[in-house]
């Protein structure tokens, strides 16, 4: 009789999730990755405890004046969130008597935090990634690729490490988008509410999701569309949707700015006028429409070619799943058809209205922190496409494909060397523009050569912050950390390594499995 352990080894879709959860694992560093994600955990702190949403010191660099004289955060409350069951119990665990006396960087509180969430929210984007591609009727072959590709193959693994709202905001619309599609072909209530749900929860973490909020919609319309559903029919679907969405998207509304009015006292305007006023006070000489000072053009350009943020030097596989829907196009299906051209449009989108934001590329960042989300969503059908269309394709385009691949994943495993300010304090000697992707080979090339100084990359001149020094001087994975901080016992640190050592063995081993139970399964289906 089979163990439930060795049919689980054969299910592709287990097989896919451990690669993911092994994956998270792996890259973690323990910390939380940004002042942004440490300031959204402190407000998750603030929920449950006593303490303020931001401490006094942190003003003016962070945090906003509002209701009663109070200094509150900018940042929406959905991740924060998202945070709370990790933050109780990193914070029960800290708390404990082997634990007492470590204070040191990465805390007890991040560690646990950061792992926990990271791998949660990475093995649940490859559950709902993996049913979106297979309701596009891709095969479980290319749909697997897919997200492989996804997870190490795009910055959605820079963010894996780097904990920024980005993975949560894409997993919550993948998970939109892929029961608002089951509800158009089952016409299941709880499946356009769960959807829905999802979207809506978007809009506590980060308003200007609204934007996918509205390209959902568009996916179902595009697709009936597609279909040839005109007139009646066409009105009917869309007031039946519109009966369920609608509402569950007014109350997430009416939540967020009850939020907004709770701290800041208005329940129509967002913090960006108080931002500019206090801005201003500290600095005059901003312009008087700050902040959205930059122009347009620059701003749409910046993304697209800029060396330091171009996103399609960070996510090359963008040039591919543009290429193919380009020349594909008549022979995809209506559901492929709608989700390119929704995803295209959702990337234009997202360019277009942070274009003229001062801060349009997310400034600490690893590529445009805005806009990366969208880009992985138009990539998430690149490789399914090749796959799956390959015998229709150039030799040159299948060729050009794979080092487009092979780029990609150099490129993403590259970001997670180093903690991501190293280029960002070196642009300040170095000047702009810089091309930061080969910077960071040229930083990983110096460091395991011990020739930073003589390479004129001396990190020691970046910073007087002695935390950042310590961070940005050593590989960016925890036992590395711990060593480099010193403050743990040597016990801990081996320890560390040794956990480590095995799942990284363990991840080529699980993906190997995948691989050689995708051989024997059953074959691509065909067009």
């Amino acid at each position: 009789m089979t163990s439930p352990l060795a049919r689980w080894l054969r299910d592709p879709l287990f097989l896919l999730c451990l690669a993911a959860g092994l994956l998270a694992f792996v890259v973690q560093s323990g910390e939380l990755g940004s002042a942004d994600t440490m300031h959204r955990l402190q407000t998750t702190h603030w929920l449950w405890t006593s303490q303020p949403q931001v401490f006094p010191n942190e003003y003016p660099e962070f945090g906003l004046h509002g209701r009663g004289g109070r200094i509150f955060s900018w940042y929406g409350i959905g991740q924060s969130l998202l945070l709370l069951p990790a933050d109780l119990v990193g914070t029960w665990i800290a708390h404990w008597p082997i634990f007492s006396e470590y204070e040191d960087d990465p805390a007890v509180r991040s560690i646990i935090v950061s792992y926990s969430t990271n791998i949660l929210v990475s093995v649940l984007t490859v559950l709902v990634a993996f049913r979106l591609l297979s309701q596009l009727r891709f095969s479980v072959n290319e749909s697997v690729a897919g997200v492989l590709a996804l997870l190490f193959c795009t910055t959605h693994l820079h963010y894996t490490q780097n904990m920024q709202e980005n993975n949560y905001i894409m997993l919550l619309t993948l998970v939109g988008f892929s029961f608002q599609f089951e509800w158009l072909r089952t016409d299941s209530i709880r499946a356009l509410l769960l959807g829905s749900t999802a979207l809506g929860l978007n809009l506590l973490t980060r308003v200007t999701t609204g934007l996918d909020l509205v390209a959902a919609g568009f996916f179902l319309l595009t697709v009936l569309w597609f279909e040839q559903v005109r007139g009646r029919d066409l009105w009917r679907r869309l007031l039946a949707y519109c009966k369920i969405a609608v509402p569950v998207y007014a109350l997430f509304a009416i939540v967020e700015r009850l939020y907004s009015f709770y701290r800041f006292g208005s329940l129509t305007q967002t913090y960006i006028p108080i931002f500019a006023r206090e801005q201003r006070l500290q600095d005059p000489t901003l312009p008087a429409n700050f902040p959205w000072s930059t122009p347009f053009h620059e701003g749409v350009l910046g993304a697209l070619f800029k060396p330091e943020k171009s996103i399609f030097l960070f996510d090359p596989l963008l040039v591919l799943a543009v290429v193919l829907l380009a020349l594909l196009w008549k022979r995809l299906s209506p559901e492929v058809r709608a989700y390119g051209a929704t995803s295209l449009l959702l990337l234009a989108g997202y360019i277009s209205f942070y274009a003229r934001y001062t801060y349009w590329a997310g400034d600490f960042a690893w590529g445009d922190r805005y806009v990366s989300t969208a880009a992985e969503f138009v990539v998430l059908i690149a490789i399914p496409l090749l796959l799956r269309y390959r015998a229709n394709l150039s030799p040159w385009i299948w060729r050009g494909g794979i080092v487009l691949i092979g780029a990609s994943l150099v490129i993403q495993i590259a970001s997670l060397a180093f903690w991501l300010p190293i280029e960002i304090y070196q642009m300040e000697t170095l000047g702009h523009p810089t091309f930061v992707i080969a910077l960071r080979f040229k930083n990983i090339a110096a460091f395991a050569l011990g020739k930073m100084d003589a390479w004129g990359l001396n990190t020691e001149a970046m910073t007087q912050d002695p935390w950042d020094y310590v961070h940005i001087t050593t590989w960016n994975f925890l036992p590395f950390l711990l060593r480099r901080a010193g403050a743990a016992p040597a016990w801990v640190v081996r320890t560390a390594f040794g956990i480590w050592g095995a799942a990284l063995a363990a991840l080529p081993y699980i993906l190997w499995r995948l691989y050689a139970q995708l051989l024997v399964g059953p074959p691509p289906s065909e067009d």
